[in-house]
């Protein structure tokens, strides 16, 4: 897992269009898809530029050699001040395989112990499964359900329900989450975690 750089356009393009409609129904950019690879190529260079910038904190999830897309994640900064969202999907082809849990846990621990942040969310779509077992694999605690702030499957606006799952920092020991294997380096190569 790693930030994105824009030579990533052609492996996130092919990961994303092969798996669009395992997409649609839960996320409402898939709707506006497939894009040019030029498009995607400045996406990514939005996401790696909002990265460095601090704002925004997007990754690719990558196979080992790096020569495929797995899916992609985030600590999103849009719930304010001291507190990360995390979003996440995967290529259908690799649905199922824990891949998305692996990496909500890594990131749970980089929100906490390197940008020392005091909350973590995850939202969920009701009818999302999948999408509603990890936050529960790791520990986090569902507080409720949001009415009509998600998009519908069809990509409407505010159509859907959101299941709310936090973790606070005080509650990640002894948290399958906190057991999670990574390590995390910075922007100049140092490590650290």
């Amino acid at each position: 897992m790693r930030c994105w750089e824009p030579a990533d356009a052609p492996l996130s393009k092919e990961a994303v269009d092969s798996s669009l409609e395992h997409l649609r129904p839960w996320l409402p950019w898939a709707h506006d898809l497939p894009m040019p690879l030029e498009e995607t190529v400045e996406l990514l260079r939005r996401f790696r530029g909002d990265f460095d910038l601090g704002q925004n904190f997007i990754y690719g999830i990558f196979s080992p050699d790096e020569s495929q897309v797995l899916g992609g994640t985030g600590l999103h900064t849009r719930r304010g001040e001291g507190v990360f969202e995390i979003g996440y999907w995967i290529r259908a082809s690799r649905a199922g395989e824990g891949l998305t849990t692996e990496a909500t846990a890594a990131l749970t621990r980089v929100a906490f112990e390197v940008c020392e942040v005091e909350r973590v969310e995850i939202r969920a779509d009701p009818g999302n499964g999948p999408s509603l077992a990890i936050p529960r694999k790791l520990g986090f605690v569902e507080e409720g359900t949001l009415r009509g702030t998600f998009h519908g499957s069809d990509g409407t606006p505010l159509r859907a329900d959101a299941v709310v799952f936090a973790l606070l920092r005080d509650e990640l020991q002894g948290t399958p989450s906190a057991s999670a294997r990574l390590e995390a380096f910075g922007a100049a190569g140092g490590r650290l975690l």
